[in-house]
């Protein structure tokens, strides 16, 4: 089994702080998540959609899928998507995360390396960014026992894995100002992205 050719982008959110589905946002008449594939695909040759609306990606040459536990927030997601991977470990982020760092998810790569570990994540400050980072196929079980007791939260599930952190200093190198863990929740956000990349 491959160790890194996975990116599993998440789309199955309510979108209710933007009023309207993000997944399907246009920026400069492309789809929002259309930009995020297209860079995660210089990098992973399988991409790995999970939706709650499967329909809008019929023509997608990638691999489209639903929750499987369902109603159980983004860790659902990445349950499902870690079902259908290929890869050891699968790079996770969200659908409205357009910042993607190439270099810095080729560094998380290299600092995985051949270790047997459940995912690596990146620390901030006491805290710690669930998204832009890597999960093993080895915790479905462990996703699928958290769910099951009524625990949804990504935080306290990574608590009881043997998670490699990356510590914040280092993230910063490769992001200064923290834009590739930015992800586009409200109306203003979106503007605030579009006048950034006009």
């Amino acid at each position: 089994m491959k160790s890194f050719g996975t990116a599993i982008i998440l789309a199955g959110g309510k979108s209710s702080r933007m009023g309207f589905d993000k997944q399907f946002i246009e920026v400069n008449q492309d789809r929002l998540m259309d930009i995020v594939i297209n860079k995660l695909k210089k990098e992973f040759k399988e991409i790995i959609i999970v939706t709650n609306k499967p329909e809008g990606y019929y023509k997608n040459q990638y691999i489209v899928t639903k929750d499987i536990i369902e109603g159980k927030g983004p860790l659902s997601g990445i349950h499902a998507g870690l079902k259908l991977s290929s890869s050891r470990y699968a790079f996770v982020v969200a659908c409205d995360m357009p910042h993607i760092n190439l270099d810095y998810i080729r560094y998380m790569k290299e600092f995985i390396g051949n270790e047997n570990i459940d995912g690596s994540v990146t620390k901030y400050g006491e805290l710690v960014e669930p998204f832009n980072g890597f999960y093993s196929k080895g915790i479905i079980e462990n996703i699928e026992k958290h769910l099951l007791n009524q625990r949804r939260s990504i935080n306290s599930l990574l608590k009881e894995l043997n998670i490699k952190y990356v510590e914040e200093s280092k993230a910063r190198e490769f992001s200064p100002n923290w834009d590739m863990f930015i992800n586009l929740n409200t109306q203003e956000d979106l503007i605030g992205y579009l006048k950034k990349i006009d």
